[in-house]
């Protein structure tokens, strides 16, 4: 019963969409033994340790449905029970989940857990917890077969309360997970910054962030006054609103002194101190004050402490938001009552028994405690944890009443005096906090202050919101809602328009294209892509940036204000999507490429990833109606409009999309060539002549006239005007600096060369049609390869589609083999092109990169066309410009210019291919180390 691989997907994904969390465990000698053989015993010591179990559905969709799984027929398999008891100790800890499912693999025992989680280190530890009850609850004879014996000294209600209480500590607490759902319910995107509670609420440069209910519009001066209670006390009191008599003092004789000149009783509180930390109330005589003095000192930032008069009152928090009174609790101190029969111990077990009290945050209602304040207050009292209480006698077992210590709240908002109401506004103004808790004692909250009195004894910066959105009695109140509309008033963004293109290729050169037209309509775009993260046109991270991190890069990035995102299937099938939709998606096409990695074994699979990124688009999904797997995703698209692209006017499928007034982008013919077309509602709308957009070669590279089309239907769907779009496709160049490494052309030798990294058959196949249709008079030669991690039927049909276009092949390697022999692919190519009827004089060998374009290039004559299939995309295209000045070949090993980007790393036999989340490091002995890491650590 072992964890052999965890996936931990960030965004929505091939099981849910949102995030989940994927074990594949090998159940060994268990797979023998479902639920029912495993007996009952098993079973009830299982509901005896988690009774909640009973709540699940499982299949049956109704309560029980789970515990009759486990005892129907032969029962369920432990890979199942695990999913459900992973589930169950996330709900316990406060996580509210409830997805999941467990599906078999091919080798017997070996199964798939995928299950819902909030906080992925709080789902891990779920899992973990789980999988060790599971195996104590086994006779002791299976452990042993397993070798896997638990320590005995396992107790799982105490692992249990260790687990809810690291929850607590990594979940968002109750204030800030009210303000998520606040911004859910309003639709407002949001992104957690930290492993705490700092938040980003919208996208770009529509975002405030928040951090518990700090948020970004909280003036730092106002809250450095509101934490320091002396001149808090002061800047009221100057206003002539009503606060207590107070003294600041940094001893025990200045205590003794400022209570006697303030009269006793009073009150105790360090000067910098939150949650009624170190306060010690109704203190009568010297002692009580010596003992107030060193508590306040113990949890006081600062020497100071503070001094004042000890006002009677009940304990009302009066919450303000942007200047106006949202909520008003009456709090209540944790206690007991009595009932002439249970002792202070036990009434505390009984209230502790409440379904709404839990550990911490974790219910509306936090545990009483029987610990050191408690007990002095007991003894303080006269009584023992032992002394049995009067009947409905109370007793309180804190002196302040934060519900963080097992106090109680009761809303009162509806009954607030004006006078007070206005008191409470005019205290959080003068401090200058957009949110602010005031804490003002009074006997009656529903009579003016000015009339039987009452004194502000604090105001709080970060106001909890626990009592106001759950309190104990009365009307929960939407506080977090009225900071969300603080933040974005009416008729405010949110969000920036967001695009993400998918396929197996030309979603790069369709990202830049898009971005290109995004940049010419005005926008600051932020855009991933194989080749990295750009920041309005400028490179901010190099590398392969096509997944879930790179993605939340541009979504953070305060100047952006549109994004484009290529979302590469590794990332998806590793860690899921970085954004939880999109307004518009596509999807290019779907070829055959990175078979049999990561599950992926079939096009039909590869096309269900893929489908993922068209699944989450809201308003448009662009699809390929040439491509027969992009045409099965429009069944399960959810967004409003579906465009179809294609590059056969006479589409049976989209004709009719048309004629019933749907989207379109359609390649039509004409006397002056191929004129890219708009139908919209009925509407016949030319954009432009391929031959004039310069990516296309005078519209012979048709994969890039495709690719336009694309750009152009997104970029339509985002309303940007035509103009824009025509001037963004016009203005777009495959220069090396605008595309590295798609279709970059040289033509300053007497021969062209073409560079290009297609690394798959129908890439291949797409440059190798435009070598047949450029007007060559001399020969055709191409620098091809493959890579290593590929299908071997890949590289043979790689090989095939080229053997018509070319007149010779110089077959090389990557450098980075990836478990290939050194000239394994390249034979492997000459092989297949041998079958394909290539005679052995037009092929060569040469498995190093560097020498195989130098050697071409050095054969190469005028009027010639040399296409290099290049892995090192910036080596190989310095190699290129600098070939053969004045006949002298240029020294690969000399110092690049300066005019280029630099090579990361000096070409080696085997290299390392690095993808996301992957980095280069070497050891002390040069070593090269492929470190693998956790993206959400950076």
């Amino acid at each position: 019963m072992k964890i052999s691989t965890t996936n931990i997907f960030v965004g929505p994904n091939v099981y849910a969409n949102f995030p989940v969390m994927r074990y594949e465990i090998n159940l060994g000698c268990l797979e023998n033994w479902p639920s029912m053989k495993l007996g009952e015993q098993f079973i009830s010591s299982l509901l005896e340790a988690i009774p909640t179990l009973q709540s699940h559905g499982c299949s049956y969709g109704e309560e029980g449905g789970f515990i009759r799984r486990l005892r129907e027929d032969d029962g369920t398999w432990m890979g199942h029970i695990w999913e459900h008891v992973a589930i169950e100790l996330q709900n316990l800890a406060g996580s509210d989940v409830s997805f999941g499912k467990t599906r078999s693999l091919p080798d017997a025992g070996h199964y798939w857990v995928v299950y819902e989680y909030k906080h992925k280190d709080v789902g891990r530890e779920a899992g973990i917890l789980a999988q060790t009850l599971l195996i104590s609850l086994l006779p002791t004879s299976l452990q042993r077969e397993l070798a896997t014996q638990i320590e005995t000294d396992f107790d799982f209600k105490e692992e249990l309360e260790s687990f809810v209480r690291m929850a607590q500590r990594k979940e968002f607490g109750p204030s800030t997970g009210s303000l998520i759902k606040a911004a859910e319910e309003r639709d407002i995107p949001w992104l957690r910054l930290n492993q705490y509670s700092l938040v980003q609420l919208g996208h770009g440069k529509h975002q405030q962030r928040i951090q518990a209910t700090i948020t970004s519009e909280t003036k730092h001066i106002s809250v450095e006054l509101s934490c320091d209670k002396e001149d808090t006390h002061n800047l009221l009191n100057d206003l002539g609103l009503p606060v207590p008599q107070q003294m600041m003092i940094y001893g025990k004789a200045q205590a003794i002194r400022a209570a006697k000149r303030i009269g006793y009783p009073v009150v105790l509180k360090p000067l910098n101190a939150n949650h009624g930390r170190g306060v010690s109330i109704n203190l009568n005589s010297e002692s009580e004050v010596e003992k107030g003095f060193i508590h306040a000192s113990e949890h006081g930032t600062s020497r100071a402490v503070l001094v004042e008069s000890f006002v009677t009152g009940f304990d009302h928090r009066m919450l303000v938001v942007n200047n106006e009174l949202v909520a008003v609790a009456k709090r209540v101190p944790g206690h007991v009552k009595g009932d002439g029969e249970l002792t202070i111990s036990q009434l505390v077990d009984q209230v502790n028994e409440d379904p709404l009290r839990g550990i911490g945050h974790e219910k509306v209602l936090t545990r009483l405690e029987l610990d050191l304040q408690a007990n002095g207050l007991i003894e303080k009292s006269g009584y023992t944890s032992e002394t049995i209480l009067e009947k409905d006698q109370i007793f309180f077992l804190r002196s302040t009443a934060n519900l963080s210590t097992g106090g109680t709240a009761i809303d009162v908002t509806d009954i607030v005096h004006p006078d007070n109401r206005e008191m409470a506004v005019r205290a959080i103004k003068a401090i200058g906090l957009d949110v602010g808790g005031v804490d003002f004692l009074t006997d009656d909250i529903s009579k003016s202050y000015k009339d039987i009195g009452g004194a502000i004894v604090e105001c709080n910066a970060a106001p909890g919101f626990r009592m106001h959105v759950a309190p104990s009695e009365g009307k929960s109140r939407d506080v977090s809602g009225k900071v969300m509309d603080m933040l974005f008033p009416a008729g405010q963004k949110s969000r920036i328009p967001v695009a993400a293109i998918t396929g197996t290729n030309g979603k790069t050169t369709t990202s830049r294209m898009l971005a290109n037209i995004a940049k010419v309509a005005g926008y600051t775009t932020g855009m991933t892509s194989t080749d990295g993260v750009y920041i309005d046109g400028l490179l901010s991270v190099k590398g392969d940036m096509t997944g879930p991190k790179s993605a939340q890069i541009v979504l953070r990035d305060p100047s952006v204000d549109f994004a484009v995102l290529e979302t590469a299937r590794g990332g998806i099938v590793k860690r899921g999507l970085g954004y939880h939709e999109s307004d518009v998606s596509c999807c290019i096409n779907v070829t055959a490429d990175h078979l049999g990695s990561r599950g992926v074994d079939t096009v039909q699979q590869l096309a269900t990833v893929k489908r993922i990124v068209v699944e989450v688009a809201k308003d448009t999904a662009v699809l390929n109606a040439d491509d027969k797997y992009c045409l099965e995703m429009a069944d399960h698209c959810k967004a409003k409009h579906i465009c179809y692209v294609t590059m056969d006017s006479g589409h049976g499928l989209v004709r009719e999309h048309i004629r019933s007034g749907g989207k379109a982008v359609v390649l039509e013919k004409g006397i002056n060539g191929d004129m890219i077309t708009f139908y919209d509602n009925g509407a016949h709308i030319p954009l432009l002549w391929t031959h004039l957009i310069p990516s296309t070669m005078e519209g012979k590279a048709l994969h890039n006239v495709q690719n336009a089309m694309f750009a152009a239907a997104m970029a339509y769907a985002f309303n940007i005007s035509l103009e824009h779009i025509s001037q963004g496709l016009r203005t777009f160049t495959t220069s090396f600096y605008q595309a590295p490494g798609r279709m970059n052309v040289f033509d300053e030798h007497p021969f062209k060369v073409i560079l290009d990294y297609a690394h798959n058959p129908a890439a291949i196949k797409a440059i190798t049609d435009l070598a047949v249709r450029l007007d060559v008079k001399g020969k055709r030669r191409i620098v091809m390869a493959m890579p290593g991690d590929r299908r071997d039927e890949d590289i043979v049909e790689a090989a095939r589609i080229c053997a018509t276009g070319f007149d010779e092949f110089i077959c090389k390697a990557d450098d980075d083999r990836r478990r290939r022999g050194f000239d394994e692919v390249p034979k492997m190519l000459e092989q297949s092109l041998l079958a394909a009827g290539v005679t052995s004089d037009r092929i060569e060998i040469i498995p190093s990169e560097v020498e195989a374009i130098e050697y071409a290039l050095s054969v190469s004559e005028a009027d010639d066309l040399v296409i290099v299939l290049g892995d090192n995309i910036t080596r190989c295209w310095k190699q290129i410009v600098h070939f053969g000045d004045d006949g002298q070949k240029r020294n690969v090993n000399e110092k690049p210019s300066s005019d280029y980007a630099e090579i990361l790393f000096e070409p080696v036999e085997h290299a390392f291919h690095l993808e996301e989340g992957q980095r280069l490091v070497k050891d002390e002995r040069g070593v090269r180390i492929v470190i693998e890491h956790d993206e959400e650590a950076d």
